[in-house]
């Protein structure tokens, strides 16, 4: 499956950068993350439990940092397995300065699933990779205005 977006951010790439660099901050905005735990730098296991519409469950598996590129980009490296399936995604993230103090932030990658969330078909994962890439962007578009406050 596909993954494709773009979400301009009131911040600067290198403020954006340094919150994605930022276990803490990722497992805070991240939707249905419930601990990101470092095993070595750029390298976290995740737990994590995503309730979309019809997809339900508890994954566990790992996320890695790779690529990076400090303030231009980086790739995310998705592992996770649950009783529902697995997903295996490699997403590409680049970012660029737009206007005053805004950062574009554009993403593509390609995602593996198999089980149950395979079976679902693309255009309800579809839909659950867009709802959730949307509640990361707004929940780091919250963090971001937290730590103007």
């Amino acid at each position: 499956m596909k993954i494709k977006g773009n979400y301009t951010l009131s911040t600067t790439p290198e403020i954006f950068w340094q919150m994605v660099m930022d276990p803490d901050v990722l497992e805070k905005v991240t939707p249905g993350i419930k601990e990101l735990k470092a095993l070595s730098p750029d390298n976290y296991e995740a737990l994590s439990e995503v309730k979309v519409g019809p997809v339900r469950g508890n994954f566990k598996g790992n996320l890695s940092i790779k690529d990076k590129v400090e303030q231009e980009g980086c790739t995310l490296v998705i592992d996770q397995k649950s009783k529902m399936g697995n997903v295996i995604a490699e997403i590409v993230m680049t970012l660029a300065p737009e206007g005053e103090g805004q950062t574009k932030v554009e993403y593509t990658g390609e995602a593996k699933m198999s089980g149950t969330l395979a079976s679902m078909g693309q255009r309800i994962m579809s839909g659950v990779v867009s709802t959730l890439s949307k509640q990361f962007f707004k929940s780091m578009e919250a963090e971001i205005a937290a730590r103007k406050a």
